[in-house]
């Protein structure tokens, strides 16, 4: 007979904890959406009428995955406290990422052989395996500082330019400059930032300060350790810069295009105007979520091109959604060195292992799968247009928060649904990636080759 004492039933569930750290984050985010999700129903929480338990639960949800998809209009609905608990969940929610994201690297680390941890330190230079303590504080000293500096320009530019009162002002500054670098889309105006289209002492600031926190820690850390030599920086930073620098330019590029004679958007806009307006929405669509334009009156061709850029998101281990820079740039380097007949994929003088090829196409499947299925059953069941919903799916999976202005207007099982895709989004390519690495194994024999016909 075999006795267990208490002791050692706590040691076995934390190792159980930490051979699953997916559960735990799991239930750390659903548990900061419930607390979010009671505190949005209390009475004081509203303007007036108190929130529906939909409109509290979406709201949570939307604001501790850093979405910033809304049923209720943000600034009219939520009174100050409840704007206070909203910006709160927002910041707990993108530490939460930028945190969680990086300790799984440092748990896969760990769990990898000497080679293999060789191999990712140089590829991705993080922070040491003993560094958790310091690795953390990196996270809230950043976060602290990005927040900080916006949230000044923005607060001095709302009390100088539009006349608002100082304690006004600087509301407004930290909640734009904290939902900005979180990738949150979250705004105080009904409008988000259509009334400042053509200021960019609103619009470059919340722009810098979503692309700070796109990059993740890991690049803006290294990026400012050798800032002075950047040709030691590691693979994942070079792709993930260059990818960065190639949306914004080509996202840039094409909403001028899509856009400049539309008058319902850019149309009426200046030169000048138009071009801040393309950048704004070119950063903005890569997860962060505000928009200087109605999202709603944009053409057809934008929407897709829009949904593309969602899809894509932004880089690894930071608060942008979507499949990550990254995981598009592997499979864009598989695809062109398929084509040219090489047998190594490579990028930047290194050869992406084969690991890291399936894990990107695993990724990447998967989250086709998850848009188009829920795209599907919506449209058979709202009377809104193909294009609307995979919008809203798009946008909510990705963690965007754009919306074409139905989101409001769908049913509760649809609200619901992007609920869980919201939730799904957040975490899913975050745990995913994490156990994909740690489920990597060898086997001591390989089964006989075989090549079905492609094409």
């Amino acid at each position: 007979m075999r006795f267990s004492s208490p002791l050692g039933r706590q040691e076995g569930r934390g190792a159980a904890l930490r051979r699953r750290p997916g559960q735990l984050i799991i239930v750390g985010f659903a548990g900061a959406i419930a607390v979010g999700t009671l505190l949005l129903l209390l009475p004081i929480a509203a303007s007036s009428a108190p929130a529906s338990f939909m409109e509290a639960l979406f709201t949570a949800t939307s604001a501790v995955c850093v979405t910033g998809l809304i049923v209720t209009d943000t600034p009219v609905f939520w009174s100050g406290f409840g704007e206070a608990v909203i910006l709160v969940l927002i910041q707990l929610g993108g530490l939460g990422v930028m945190t969680v994201a990086s300790l799984l690297g440092v748990l896969v680390s760990r769990r990898l052989d000497l080679s293999s941890r060789l191999v990712a330190a140089e590829s991705t230079r993080t922070v040491g395996l003993g560094d958790v303590r310091q690795m953390l504080v990196r996270v809230v000293i950043l976060a602290a500082v990005v927040e900080t500096a916006v949230a000044l320009v923005l607060a001095v530019r709302f009390a100088v330019a539009y006349d608002e009162p100082l304690g006004r002002a600087v509301w407004h500054g930290v909640f734009h400059s904290i939902s900005a670098y979180n990738n949150a889309g979250f705004a105080l105006f009904s409008l988000s930032l259509i009334d400042f289209v053509a200021d960019p002492w609103i619009c470059v600031p919340i722009c810098i300060a979503t692309i700070l926190g796109g990059l993740g820690l890991p690049v803006v850390l290294e990026v400012l350790r050798e800032r002075r030599r950047p040709g030691r920086w590691s693979v994942h930073t070079k792709i993930t810069l260059l990818m960065t620098a190639l949306l914004l330019a080509g996202g840039t590029l094409f909403f001028l295009v899509a856009e400049w004679d539309n008058p319902a958007t850019m149309g009426t806009l200046d030169t000048g105007g138009r071009i801040l307006a393309s950048f704004t929405q070119s950063a903005q669509a890569r997860t962060a979520g505000y928009n200087s334009v109605s999202t709603g009156d944009m053409h057809t061709e934008t929407w897709l091109g829009t949904v593309i850029l969602m899809f894509i998101g932004g880089g690894s281990a930071g608060t942008a959604g979507g499949i990550k820079v990254t995981t598009f740039a592997v499979l864009a380097v598989v695809i062109w060195s398929e084509l040219r007949g090489d047998p190594d994929a490579t990028v930047f003088d290194r050869r992406i292992s084969p690991a890291t090829q399936r894990q990107a196409l695993t990724m990447a499947l998967l989250a086709v799968a998850i848009v188009v299925l829920p795209t599907l059953w919506m449209t058979a069941l709202s009377p809104f247009t193909v294009d609307q919903i995979l919008f809203e799916v798009t946008s909510a999976f990705t963690t965007t928060g754009l919306s074409t202005g139905i989101t409001a207007q769908l049913a509760w099982y649809h609200q619901l649904a992007l609920v869980a895709l919201m939730f799904i989004g957040r975490l899913g390519p975050v745990t995913l990636g994490t156990a994909l690495a740690l489920r990597a194994s060898r086997r001591l024999y390989r089964l006989p080759e075989s090549a079905p016909i492609i094409g």
